[in-house]
């Protein structure tokens, strides 16, 4: 079974930094117990080929030309393991290195979530999103200004990579809603698979899918988020991501969502073509 873990390196005006670092390869040797104990006594096998720096070695990027590296899930880093058993953060990882928290101005937002504008020019944005932990946060990345964009009917519409992190971990849990109601008809519904090449792939009724929604709903998302440290937190950010769903030109991108898998190129490709390329539409999000 394949889990995804996406991590961005962000590269503006000659900085790099890099959102999240995925897995590593060494988990179940190299991490804090409060992690490794759970996951063994699940009997969890993850197997995990490189480590995100080994990526970007293999691509030709040097590691001391990364900037910064941004933690999204900001646990309380002191004390950390091995001084503190319980924490879910070793002090290897940070030692010897500068750590800034990050602070939000007051009365900043980014849409609804209190915001801070990374570079100071609206081209990366931090978003402050608790829920799945006290401290998470996702990422709004600018991948084309309309100064640049093409083709031309594009004009004055941005494109962005909402980074969503632990936000959320399945579509379902953001989808449907107001914004992207369960449509009537879903032509390329897989249930209905073709028997050749050759047939035609019959349409789905919508209605069919709301009949097996919790609510039998067509604008309510079918799950809602458990695995939260505040539930009541995480469902309040994940209406706030709505928001930004609602756009065509905007593509939330989950950290552990698999699905995504075949359908966006990974580095060394860039993801700032996203919209010409259709990922939103191929991911299920349509445009």
């Amino acid at each position: 079974m394949g889990i995804a873990a996406f991590a961005f390196l962000i590269e503006h005006n000659g900085q790099k930094i890099l959102f999240d670092l995925g897995v590593r390869k060494d988990w179940e040797v190299n991490s804090p117990p409060s992690l490794t104990d759970p996951m063994k006594l699940g009997g969890w096998k993850f197997e995990v080929e490189k480590n995100v720096s080994g990526v970007l070695q293999d691509n030709g990027t040097n590691l001391g030309s990364i900037d910064a590296i941004i933690w999204r899930l900001q646990k309380a880093i002191t004390p950390s393991y091995p001084e503190d058993e319980t924490s879910a953060v070793v002090e290897s990882a940070y030692a010897g290195r500068e750590v800034r928290e990050i602070f939000l101005l007051r009365g900043f937002k980014s849409g609804r979530f209190p915001a801070l504008d990374y570079f100071g020019d609206g081209s990366f944005y931090l978003l402050a999103s608790p829920g799945h932990e006290f401290g998470h946060m996702c990422g709004l990345a600018r991948t084309i200004s309309s100064f640049v964009m093409r083709p031309q009917h594009m004009a004055d519409r941005d494109t962005f990579i909402f980074v969503g992190g632990d936000i959320a971990h399945r579509e379902g849990e953001f989808r449907p809603s107001v914004y992207r109601p369960l449509p009537s008809v879903l032509p390329d519904f897989p249930l209905f698979a073709p028997s050749s090449p050759t047939a035609v792939m019959p349409p789905c009724p919508g209605e069919l899918l709301a009949t097996i929604h919790c609510a039998q709903s067509t604008t309510e998302p079918y799950y809602t988020s458990v695995r939260a440290e505040d539930q009541v937190k995480a469902i309040e950010s994940i209406r706030k991501m709505m928001d930004f769903d609602a756009r065509d030109t905007i593509f939330v991108v989950l950290a552990h969502d698999a699905t995504l898998l075949n359908v966006v190129d990974c580095y060394p490709a860039t993801a700032n073509g996203w919209y010409a390329k259709e990922w939103r539409r191929k991911a299920g999000g349509s445009s």
